[in-house]
């Protein structure tokens, strides 16, 4: 009699590349998603900028990517992945469930957004449907994204904003931006007048709380 292998996955397993910072949270993903008889991790990175190169090394069927990366973020890595490996599906899984960030994942090419708090059934289910060619997003995170409305900032507002985050003057942001310091000023006024925010500083907290940046 034949001695059946002990790994008896089907011959066409569903490739996964597994995108997570936090090096047991990535860890516990992997194994329970090995445990699947029809998935198999072929790669797992803790950077943004690590993404693109991984999926056209390993060639995944689905990229499960977590949002806030070092690096280039879950969303902007899934841009970059519709561009350059337009084979994977991605799936962004994330502690965070603002409205903001799901309209920016669809923007960006995703299939499927989902929260860290659900079964890992869930997580399995969502991979097949995606890969199946369903976009797949969480039920309650739907209806409040609905419900909010796109975000008011225009890109530049943004990219203001993300450059004064970490309190850069008006001048480190003109420079870095090659804007006039006038022309900073007038989008940070902008800014914090559609957030509703005394100051910048007000201004970039709420943006990252509704997931516009």
């Amino acid at each position: 009699m034949t001695e059946m292998p002990r790994d008896h996955r089907p011959a066409k397993s569903i490739r996964v590349l597994l995108a997570e910072d936090q090096q047991m949270m990535r860890g516990a993903l992997a194994l329970l998603l090995g445990m699947e008889d029809d998935m198999e991790v072929v790669a797992q990175v803790p950077t943004g900028d690590a993404i693109v190169g991984a999926a056209l090394t390993h060639c995944p069927d689905v990229a499960l990517l977590d949002i806030e990366l070092p690096g280039l973020s879950g969303l902007d890595a899934a841009a970059r992945l519709r561009e350059e490996a337009p084979g994977c599906r991605v799936l962004i899984l994330t502690t965070f469930g603002r409205p903001g960030y799901l309209r920016r994942a669809m923007e960006a090419g995703a299939a499927g957004f989902l929260v860290k708090d659900g079964p890992v059934e869930e997580l399995a289910a969502a991979i097949r449907r995606v890969l199946a060619g369903e976009t797949v997003v969480d039920p309650a995170l739907a209806a409040a994204a609905l419900s909010a409305g796109p975000s008011p900032l225009t890109a530049r507002e943004c990219d203001v904003l993300k450059a004064s985050a970490d309190g850069a003057t008006v001048a480190d942001i003109a420079a870095a931006l090659h804007l006039s310091e006038s022309t900073v000023r007038n989008y940070l006024s902008s800014a914090i007048g559609k957030t509703s925010t005394r100051n910048r500083a007000e201004a970039v907290r709420e943006a990252r709380h509704q997931g516009w940046l």
